[in-house]
């Protein structure tokens, strides 16, 4: 199977997806979509392909422990934001990420721990960054390069991730695949048209994503070793929508 070809092609088809999403429903939706496991999940499943499935599932454990430091990420921008430009909001979220990540890193949580742990990092980032109101403008007002722009880092950051995964290891791998590049494109975006509300709602959207995608992952751990490729990346993607629709429930109703 030529895998170059399906990162070439599945990745930036993804990113189209979300974006034109994120343009016809607003930020707080579009967060909500990067939530899902859209760059680490493609990540994953070429490291399977390249590496086998044993290699895959310990990455998985690595973004499990990137969901909570994608929390640490929302909370120093969110914080930051109410009160400064969006390069200092975006330099503190980048920081409570490495801090985060470097933390469940070294701490080495065993599956079900850690996903717990991560539902509560989620959980706390919801609390604590400022609730914001609507921003000013609409996401349907971005620059016509924004979306060509965002699938190309996209498959840029998984076919970097890929190639260096041999040499990272798979719980690194999979830590680094969890950084929120397009959340982070969307929040400074929005920031800079619509004002700290435009961000907020992008970062209060991305979190409640992060409910589906930490269930992604922890479904992923666990059958991809017993069940395979496609069986395991079925299933933990029926159980990442059962949650997302969920999700999208309280979303709509906040």
């Amino acid at each position: 199977m030529n895998t170059l070809a399906l990162k070439l092609t599945v990745t930036p088809v993804l990113m189209l997806a979300v974006s034109l999403a994120s343009r016809r429903w607003g930020e707080s939706i579009g967060g909500w979509f990067v939530g899902l496991p859209l760059t680490s999940g493609p990540v994953c499943f070429f490291l399977a392909l390249d590496d086998g499935p044993e290699f895959a599932a310990a990455a998985g454990l690595g973004c499990l422990a990137g969901a909570a430091a994608e929390a640490g990420f929302c909370i120093g921008y969110g914080r930051i934001a109410s009160h400064a430009g969006w390069l200092l909001a975006l330099s503190a979220g980048s920081v409570g990420y490495v801090v985060c990540g470097f933390v469940f890193t070294r701490a080495a949580l065993p599956l079900w721990p850690l996903a717990a742990t991560a539902c509560a990092a989620l959980a706390a980032a919801l609390y604590l960054i400022p609730r914001g109101g609507r921003g000013d403008t609409a996401l349907a007002r971005s620059p016509r390069w924004e979306i060509p722009a965002r699938m190309s880092v996209a498959t840029a950051l998984v076919l970097g991730l890929t190639a260096l995964a041999p040499f990272a290891g798979p719980r690194l791998s999979g830590l680094l695949a969890t950084y929120p590049v397009f959340a982070a494109v969307l929040a400074v975006f929005g920031q800079h048209r619509g004002g700290p509300a435009s961000a907020i709602q992008v970062l209060r959207g991305l979190l409640t994503g992060l409910f589906a995608y930490t269930g992604f992952f922890a479904a992923l751990v666990v059958s991809l070793p017993s069940l395979g490729i496609a069986a395991g990346f079925a299933l933990s993607t029926g159980v990442a929508l059962a949650i997302q629709a969920t999700t999208l429930r309280l979303l709509r109703r906040a």
